[in-house]
């Protein structure tokens, strides 16, 4: 116990950055109970330490990981910290402790004055606990860095926050005041090659190293446990990834993918809704209210743009990358559908066609609310510039 409390105290001390992910300032720390879901790598232990840094009297940190809790349940050792006086309580890698959501309903109803925040790698994992916990919890994802981040984190440049509405009718006003401000051709590449996730900040030579391991991960100890996958389906999953990575944005054949993999179809679109839920794959359906894994996906993108520079066997394709951008950022904070007309439909009242410099509003052309996002610096009327959809959040 005294070991727990030694090692909280340390792993708060260690937290040096001031720097806090965008999610700080969206969390209600006032909640009982807050779930904190999101990607391996994008920030949540850090973030929960900057909180307990400020609360150090009354709280303690420990992953659920520990040996610790080889032996010991959370809800005992609550209790014991209880009465030494904690309040807050952080857990972390709860999805590793197989109790997690159990305890901490059990917590939750037994104390009226405690404070849990909890967090964990496997989306999969903490979005089904979750459930259990409905009415009690109130849950946050935090997403990768957004281009914005980026450039706070790695240059000491502070962005605002743009809104969506705000891009589209005063982007021509506001892109030459902020251009001013960072070298947007060296600092944008650097984004979309290796920016997505804060470990870059440990050196970018091994970035894509932590990539490649951090997606092993996720599907051999996140997707195939809790989906109960024998090794030969885990095994057609990452070949599943490999074919779409080779070819995204992908229109997907499912009866051909079917074929190729030696798979039934249906445990073609289980993968795919695998590689989905646990955000190595984005898919882009007709409709927002897609909850049938049965329902083919209209198009499949690589999650984000450092993805795309992994997996490309050589130059990846810059349309590639720019599609997969805008889709990342944008649907981070807007609801994104497939569109009849353009690429995108954003909030059932955009339309987005994505492109290169050279791209004109011919296929748009006639389409209410219709706009280019385009990857140059300035725009003009319906031309925005593509790296404001980075500035979201």
């Amino acid at each position: 116990m005294e070991n727990l409390i030694k090692k909280s105290i340390q792993k708060s001390k260690d937290v040096k950055d001031n720097r806090r992910r965008y999610l700080y300032n969206q969390i209600d720390w006032t909640q009982k109970l807050i779930v904190l879901l999101g990607y391996r790598g994008s920030g949540k232990t850090t973030l929960m330490l900057q909180y307990l840094s400020q609360n150090m009297n009354k709280g303690v940190y420990f992953s659920l990981d520990d040996f610790y809790f080889e032996t010991h349940r959370l809800v005992e050792t609550v209790q014991q910290l209880y009465l030494k006086g904690y309040r807050l309580f952080l857990f972390d890698e709860v999805h590793r402790y197989v109790w997690w959501a159990k305890d901490l309903k059990q917590l939750y109803d037994d104390y009226n004055d405690i404070q849990i925040v909890a967090s964990g790698s496997s989306i999969l994992e903490l979005s089904r606990g979750n459930a259990d916990l409905s009415r009690r919890a109130v849950s946050y994802h935090l997403h990768g860095l957004s281009f914005r981040e980026f450039l706070s984190f790695n240059k000491d440049i502070e962005l605002p926050v743009l809104q969506l509405q705000e891009i589209i009718e005063k982007h021509h006003e506001i892109s030459p005041d902020l251009l001013d401000r960072f070298n947007y051709t060296r600092e944008f590449k650097n984004y979309l090659t290796y920016g997505y996730f804060p470990y870059f900040l440990q050196g970018t030579k091994s970035y894509f190293q932590k990539l490649q391991e951090t997606i092993s991960v996720v599907i051999d100890t996140d997707i195939a446990p809790f989906e109960e996958l024998q090794y030969s389906t885990t095994r057609k999953m990452k070949r599943l990834l490999y074919v779409l990575s080779q070819s995204v944005p992908f229109t997907p054949n499912i009866n051909k993918l079917s074929q190729n993999l030696e798979t039934p179809r249906n445990t073609v679109l289980r993968l795919l809704d695998y590689l989905g839920s646990a955000q190595i794959l984005y898919l882009l359906h007709s409709t927002s209210n897609s909850d049938s894994y049965l329902q083919k996906p209209e198009k499949v993108f690589l999650q984000n743009p450092n993805f795309v520079n992994l997996f490309s066997d050589q130059k990846p394709n810059i349309g590639n990358i720019r599609e997969t951008f805008f889709v990342n950022q944008i649907s981070a904070v807007h609801n994104l559908t497939y569109a009849k007309f353009g690429d995108f439909l954003v909030d059932d009242n955009y339309i987005f066609e994505v492109g290169g410099p050279s791209k004109t509003l011919e296929q748009i052309k006639g389409v209410p609310n219709s706009y280019l996002a385009l990857d140059i610096k300035n725009g003009t009327g319906n031309k925005i510039p593509l790296w404001l959809f980075g500035l979201l959040y």
